[in-house]
């Protein structure tokens, strides 16, 4: 294990960056990249097919300098190494984060608990290979003799947002004679609107739950066996046919009637936030297919390799995780909106705000002491151009420091005459208002009235960072995604969390499983809830029994 570090606020660089703030939080960008023109040329890093401007941040080279001091001092190369020694750095729940391993190529080696995991990782992708070239290929038939034609993906968390935002980013590249639905919320709405289309002799479900009890996606997943059944005369053996499970509990599998052929596993050292490259992903690579699922892989690996092997200065995640510990403890920014100009991404915010908050919403270090210093923030966002036609007022004119990253792609997948160029000139045009404004003075050359002046004002001075690929490709996805897991890696590091437990969406669930029982009994079940929560659950059954 990594040596101890001295807690953050005593940290000589922690405190280098205190005194450093107070000198230059009154700097504009309009004066950092006045007084040093090849600014926006310098502060940029290129690597594993991505490009990184994070010159409109407010920061100088002395800034900079002291955030990797920063780094250093709180042991960030020895805690990447730990993380891919497979070294058990998930203190809480005492296990190995090794997600790099699933996307490691055959023939590595990463080690956890005196075994290569890399052989068992791709056991697990040929069998899904297998799989999934049958159903692609119409060899797999569904209880009636015909192929299977429509895929359900039932999960929660980690089982459904990377699933949905794969199969949304990388639909140009997807099997349109397949129909992916997908299926989180236990409100029962979400899966009568995802079936009610749907014909049952032609769709498989894909039941994603390590445990096979997630209250969620069981509740859905049994909703689906009695639609499926209903469909399919009743013929119990019909749900071998239909359904597939990524679980690592064979009993339950076997038991709601899945072949444990078809049950696809993962490990322990996967967290569910950090599982779309795996098992999970199954819906991914039936839609895209095995060859381009093992591209967005190979994409994953590369910004891995980068992570693990780039000096800090050069290091695309880590000056990402720095830059965003600089505008969250320093600047006071409580947010960060991510902003893809690029509508395959749509689902790409909510993706990452599980990934972000879930990591990183904690309130004490790894040793259990409470912090004095703010942690995650709050990640949010939509596709541009649509944000500049809602939100963006806030970020340009509001009182909050919002950072933003702008994600582009130098060519469209779907080229429709000036689209793209009309796009990009947005992106660089918001990243520009954003950082320079417009003072009352440019105002006022323009003709505008006295009165007007103030509200035409732009303060600018909101930092950003634009991030540029060649075209939305499986591999290019793998990279993203890559960068901003090891991003949020670095900034839990510097903050001494643990960023790979989530107790924190225990409690609700805990509580949830004793409420439910007291809104289904028929007796009148005795309350000891706080006088809100009893009166909210007696309206509730007073209104079922009058109904």
């Amino acid at each position: 294990m990594t040596a101890p570090v001295a807690p953050l606020t005593e940290r000589r660089a922690w405190k280098a960056l205190t005194a450093h703030h107070r000198t230059i939080r009154d700097l504009h960008l309009r004066k950092l990249f006045a007084d040093d023109p090849a600014r926006g040329e310098r502060m940029t890093v290129e690597a594993a097919g991505l490009y990184l401007d994070y010159s409109k941040h407010r920061v100088t080279a002395d800034t900079l300098t002291l955030l990797l001091q920063l780094a250093e001092e709180s042991c960030l190369r020895e805690r990447i190494d730990a993380l891919f020694r497979g070294e058990k750095i998930n203190l809480t729940e005492n296990r190995a984060v090794l997600h790099v391993a699933l996307r490691a190529p055959r023939g590595a080696t990463l080690v956890v608990g005196g075994e290569n995991v890399v052989p068992q990782v791709h056991d697990v992708l040929d069998k899904m290979t297998n799989c999934a070239d049958r159903i692609r290929n119409g060899t797999w038939k569904g209880h009636t003799g015909k192929r299977i034609r429509n895929i359900v993906n039932i999960g929660i968390g980690g089982s459904d947002l990377g699933p949905v935002m794969a199969y949304e980013a990388l639909k140009h590249y997807s099997d349109r004679a397949l129909t992916f639905r997908f299926v989180s919320n236990i409100d029962g709405t979400d899966f009568a609107e995802a079936v009610r289309d749907l014909d049952p002799a032609e769709t498989l479900f894909i039941v994603s739950s390590k445990t096979f009890t997630t209250m969620e996606t069981m509740t859905n997943a049994q909703s689906a066996r009695a639609w499926s059944l209903a469909g399919l005369g009743g013929a119990a053996a019909s749900v071998a046919r239909h359904f597939v499970a990524v679980s690592t509990n064979a009993a339950e599998v076997a038991k709601f009637g899945i072949d444990p052929a078809n049950m696809f596993g993962f490990w322990d050292w996967v967290g569910g936030r950090y599982s779309m490259e795996s098992a999970i992903g199954l819906s991914t690579m039936l839609a895209i297919g095995p060859e381009q699922f093992r591209a967005m892989l190979a994409g994953f690996h590369q910004m891995d390799e980068h992570f693990r092997t780039a000096p800090f200065g050069r290091n695309l995640p880590v000056l990402m995780g720095l830059l965003a510990v600089w505008n969250n403890n320093f600047l006071g920014a409580q947010t960060v909106a991510v902003l893809p100009y690029e509508q395959y991404l749509k689902r790409f915010p909510a993706y990452l705000q599980q990934l972000t908050m879930e990591s990183n919403g904690k309130r004490v270090t790894r040793d259990g002491v409470e912090v004095t210093y703010q942690t995650g923030p709050i990640y949010w966002g939509e596709p541009g151009t649509n944000g500049q036609h809602s939100f963006y007022q806030l970020i340009h004119q509001g009182t909050r420091l919002i950072p933003s990253d702008f994600i582009a792609f130098h060519e469209s997948l779907n080229p429709l005459g000036r689209h793209h160029d009309l796009l990009l000139a947005n992106v660089f045009a918001q990243t520009e208002a954003l950082a320079f404004g417009k003072t009352a003075e440019e105002v006022r050359r323009e003709g505008t009235p006295d009165w007007l002046v103030p509200h035409r004002v732009f303060e600018g001075n909101r930092p950003s960072n634009t991030i540029l690929a060649e075209c939305l490709t499986p591999e290019t996805l793998g990279r993203l995604v890559a960068l901003y897991e090891h991003a949020v890696f670095t900034q839990g590091v510097i903050w001494d969390i643990d960023s790979f437990d989530q107790w924190g969406v225990e409690l609700g669930k805990v509580l949830a499983q004793r409420i439910v029982p007291e809104l289904e009994s028929e007796a009148e079940p005795t309350l000891t809830h706080d006088s809100s929560t009893n009166n909210l659950i007696r309206r509730c059954r007073r209104h079922k029994q009058s109904s």
